[in-house]
């Protein structure tokens, strides 16, 4: 527990209440299905790099990254490396098609998208899809609830039972009622509180109440200062290098930053957002890297013993701030946590209610019927992911690389490949994102050899094989579907 709890209790409920405040601003302006699950696609360059962004991150940004280059070193830089140009190229690759896309064949959800796009009447793309966003978005919900258990735990001393359940309520209070705008606006604030708290704590250490630490790397494995071998000293092999620069494939699938292209006002609108965007992810990322960099040099001067490396950040905070300046910076970590649970939720509760009970259920229901059926599925998946999350053994890095690499393989190549290859088809795209998902699900089961490289790398191509080697090997796409892709042709180059 970190001494000192009243003042950053106060700072915590001063946050939330400015969380629900926003919440309740949104949900006065919530009034249909593309108010909830889009915001009215009304998003500014600002909300919508941050809130892509903030969501993206989540609460592994400042527990999961930082442990994992308190634990690995600079190796680290791998898996930031990945990300960062993943960041990238997604904005760059997806953000104008798929909001123009989507206009086109006024499509709300990524299962909605696909389903119009190959003009899918039997909705099997669609139910599909749903199914794997509900599966993995189940693992990555409950990343966060671990996160939110293991802040409270520490910084308030709770069993952790208690402090993930607590957690929990902090993100759906608002989730449940603001919707999309909730969601959006609050991750504004809360990515640059974030990106903030990464730079100012390793800033802080190397500057000031760590200096006599900073001069004294002899306790430190030498092993975790070099780019090339792992900590005990034998060279990264391919496997471990390709995995990990690999997590960047991920974001070409990822439904809750997808989700930010659809809603954003215009394209030109996005291309102002990806560079706000990559200069956001390249900050937060050195930050987190540092902020585990500069703790191994903490602890292993003897101040304090760790068992728990994903902990660190919280450890620096408490350790060189007055407790009203650690309560704001580990405020940050709260927002991380809310602002990807809220976004996945959102997500999770359009499939559910979009994709599955308006498909399946009651086609016809009405656009009100269905925000109420959404804010159900909110509390309904986010008790599953509750008692997901309930071992308090579970990794924050472990739960997120599982969804990530799920989302990645089975909607990544799909999504790409339907935004500029007019040959593909129905067939071919559902063979994509069943195997892309099913790869997933198989390859984790295996170890060995090249079976332990991260399953996103076999799901992608594999993924991309299965739609390429069906599109050509069935019908082409009908006129409907040829007349609807140079509508989007037309419509890219008005809308730039």
């Amino acid at each position: 527990m970190i001494e000192n709890s009243f003042a950053i209790t106060a700072t915590f409920i001063a946050y939330l209440i400015m969380m629900l405040a926003i919440g309740a601003i949104a949900y006065m302006r919530t009034s249909n299905s593309s108010d909830y699950f889009l915001g009215g696609r009304s998003l500014g360059p600002w909300p919508a790099a941050l809130s892509a962004g903030a969501s993206d991150m989540s609460g592994w940004l400042l527990l999961g990254l930082p442990g994992y280059a308190y634990a690995a070193g600079v190796e680290a830089f791998w898996l930031a490396g990945g990300l960062l140009l993943g960041t990238w190229a997604n904005w760059l690759v997806n953000a104008k098609r798929l909001r123009t896309y989507s206009i086109t064949t006024d499509s709300i959800t990524l299962p909605d998208f696909f389903s119009r796009r190959f003009n899918d009447t039997s909705k099997l793309i669609q139910t599909i899809s749903a199914f794997f966003i509900l599966l993995f978005f189940l693992f990555y919900t409950s990343s966060g609830l671990v996160a939110g258990g293991k802040l409270f735990e520490t910084v308030f001393g709770l069993d952790y039972s208690i402090a993930v359940i607590i957690g929990t309520a902090c993100v759906v209070s608002y989730t449940l009622f603001g919707g999309f705008l909730a969601v959006s606006w609050t991750d504004l604030v809360q990515g640059l509180l974030m990106s903030a708290a990464l730079l100012i704590v390793p800033i802080a250490a190397l500057d000031g109440g760590f200096g006599q630490l900073s001069n004294d790397l002899s306790a430190i494995n030498p092993e975790l200062l070099t780019l090339w071998n792992d900590v005990k000293g034998e060279p990264l092999s391919a496997i471990a290098i390709i995995s990990l620069a690999a997590w960047g494939l991920g974001y070409f699938g990822q439904p809750h930053i997808l989700a930010r292209f659809q809603a954003t006002r215009t394209n030109k609108d996005l291309v102002v957002a990806r560079r706000i965007a990559v200069i956001w992810t390249a900050l937060s990322m050195t930050g987190a890297m540092l902020v585990g960099l500069v703790g191994l040099v903490y602890v292993n001067s003897g101040t304090i013993e760790l068992a728990d490396g994903e902990k660190i950040f919280m450890i620096l905070v408490n350790a060189m701030f007055h407790p009203v300046i650690a309560g704001i910076l580990l405020a940050a970590i709260l927002a991380a946590i809310m602002s990807t649970a809220d976004s996945q939720l959102l997500v999770s509760s359009s499939a559910l209610a979009e994709d599955f009970y308006k498909q399946v259920v009651k086609q016809n229901a009405s656009t009100e019927e269905i925000v109420k059926v959404g804010r159900f599925a909110v509390i309904l998946i986010s008790l599953i992911a509750l008692a997901l999350a309930m071992s308090p053994d579970s990794s924050v890095l472990g739960l997120v690389s599982y969804a990530w690499a799920g989302f990645g393989a089975a909607f990544g190549p799909a999504l790409v490949l339907s935004l500029y290859w007019r040959r593909m088809n129905r067939n071919g795209a559902l063979a994509g994102i069943i195997i892309g998902g099913v790869t997933i699900v198989i390859w984790k089961q295996l170890t060995g050899g090249w079976f332990d490289v991260y399953e996103i790398v076999p799901g992608v191509i594999f993924s991309t094989l299965a739609i390429i080697g069906v599109s050509l090997a069935t019908a082409e796409p009908n006129e409907v579907v040829k007349a609807q892709h140079a509508d989007f042709e037309k419509k890219l180059v008005e809308f730039e």
